[in-house]
């Protein structure tokens, strides 16, 4: 599986991955690209790069952010303020749709998630991974979102509320997890490698390397 950095938990089962046949909706969105290239809003080209941008992003990206944040506090208020331009700052395209960064706390944490369909901040994440398309992750994340995290490992302490954050075309959303205890001595390259994809939607924490 593709992420920031190695993790070793259990996703919850996803029985109904949504990638069967050709849907209407895909229809759609193949007739939509159509038109609007024909209308010059863009051309083939333009809409293929954009397309490969998107598949060759990796959770690296996010993860660099995150590593920022975590050393230089005015970054980080930067980053909670505005996103994309944040990431700017660091020379990564994060994209034109607006993203909103939500910051972990001892008292909260935050879970990412698009009820629709499959939103998400793919040129800071990479491609969502299939349980995030999954009808279950989807419905259940926001109904039981306590449960479905002790389903990918991540268990929380009873007084730490859980904000579920709801991804849609306008606005996409990144977590900004708690540093690590014990990583004052790392530097940013290891910090961020600390980040995986799932610290970056919030069902898991990132873990500081054990100590020889």
């Amino acid at each position: 599986m593709s992420g920031g950095g190695a993790h070793d938990h259990p996703h919850p089962k996803q029985p109904d991955l949504e990638d069967a046949p050709y849907t209407w909706h895909m229809a759609l969105t193949d007739a939509l690209a159509d038109l609007l290239v024909a209308k010059g809003v863009f051309t083939a080209d333009e809409l293929r790069a954009t397309l490969e941008a998107m598949e060759s992003a990796s959770p690296a990206q996010g993860a660099r952010l995150v590593a920022r944040a975590w050393v230089d506090p005015a970054f980080e208020a930067r980053l909670l303020e505005d996103v994309n331009a944040a990431a700017a700052e660091l020379g990564i395209d994060a994209g034109a749709i607006p993203i909103r960064a939500v910051k972990n706390t001892p008292e909260v944490h935050n879970v990412i998630v698009c009820t629709l369909c499959s939103c998400y901040p793919r040129f800071l994440l990479g491609p969502p991974p299939d349980w995030y398309k999954a009808r279950a992750y989807r419905s259940r994340v926001v109904r039981e979102p306590r449960a479905v995290l002790a389903e990918f490992g991540l268990v929380l302490p009873d007084h730490v509320r859980i904000e579920v954050h709801d991804s849609t075309a306008e606005l996409r959303y990144m977590v900004v997890p708690m540093r690590p205890e014990g990583t004052e001595d790392m530097d940013e390259e290891a910090l961020a490698a600390l980040v995986t994809r799932d610290c970056l939607i919030g069902v898991a924490v990132p873990r500081a390397p054990r100590r020889a």
